[in-house]
């Protein structure tokens, strides 16, 4: 597999802005052939497009669109000629490809049966999961690309490093661990969403839960619960998770494409990963 196209998918997992450049034709001498690519971010470039000049400018260009952040691919026009600095007399068209990283982002506590069904589901979107669960060997050895595991021994901790605009889901194995985070993700500005597995009944002794821990009213009307699209009624895991998708894409039309809510605050970091360093943080900053 080309340096390239090893460096893009890594770019997309991560959810760092590239730009893909491609010698879309060359005619008489050029550095190199049609159809060889690089990729270039803001700090780093990989692969190569001939170097000199024609690849000096190409790197400006790519990193002026990502500031840009144009719609559609462009496509520039380069003479190698004394005008470039170069004498090999060609003529090269380059075609720049912006590669962003979707902004809709959604945060799922809890491998179980409904979480996974949910994963195969969001896994076929245009969106950036991140999965978390206490337990790391609940997460299945196969997962979709834009989906990241995160094993942290208390989840509840991770809210605070949650992006602004983040769709909450939480159907943990434990009810308990359920009302750490929902109680940590309620007050939380900027959260567009925060979602519950369970009954009328289990959002009632939340709701009663809640406002004893002493949680503002307008913060716990945020809750809901039960979750997915009204009407759908099924209790199998994948019934479960094509509603409950159903549903955060609402959320996401209804947020401006996954752009942050009004009010929205910034991440904190979060606390207690297991290895050095915040990973959650570390993710969902990208």
């Amino acid at each position: 597999m080309p340096g390239w196209l090893d460096a893009l998918a890594a770019l997309e997992r991560d959810g760092t802005p590239s730009v893909l450049v491609t010698v879309l034709a060359a005619r008489g001498s050029t550095p190199r052939e049609a159809g060889c690519k690089m990729v270039v971010t803001a700090a780093e470039a990989h692969g190569t497009i001939g170097g000199g000049n024609l690849e000096f400018q190409s790197l400006a260009r790519a990193r002026e669109l990502l500031r840009e952040a144009p719609a559609a691919p462009v496509v520039a026009e380069f003479p190698l000629g004394p005008a470039l600095g170069q004498c090999c007399g060609g003529h090269a068209s380059v075609l720049f490809e912006p590669m962003r990283p979707p902004s809709w982002q959604v945060v799922l506590f809890g491998a179980g049966h409904v979480g996974r069904a949910l994963v195969g589901v969001l896994g076929t979107l245009d969106c950036r999961v991140s999965w978390i669960d206490p337990r790391a060997g609940e997460f299945p050895a196969q997962r979709p690309a834009n989906v990241v595991a995160l094993h942290h021994p208390r989840p509840a901790d991770c809210v605070a490093a949650l992006p602004a605009g983040a769709s909450v889901l939480v159907m943990t194995h434990d009810h308990a661990l359920d009302f750490e985070i929902v109680a940590a993700a309620l007050p939380r500005a900027g959260l567009p969403f925060v979602g519950l597995i369970g009954s009328d009944t289990k959002r009632a002794r939340f709701v009663s839960r809640l406002a004893r821990l002493g949680l503002e009213r307008a913060a716990i009307r945020r809750l809901t619960c039960p979750i997915g699209t009204p009407g759908t009624g099924g209790k199998a895991p994948a019934e479960i998770a094509i509603a409950v998708a159903a549903q955060l894409l609402q959320i996401r039309d209804a947020t401006a494409d996954g752009a942050p809510a009004p009010g929205a605050a910034p991440a904190a970091a979060c606390s207690g990963c297991p290895t050095e360093g915040c990973a959650l943080a570390e993710e969902m900053s990208r």
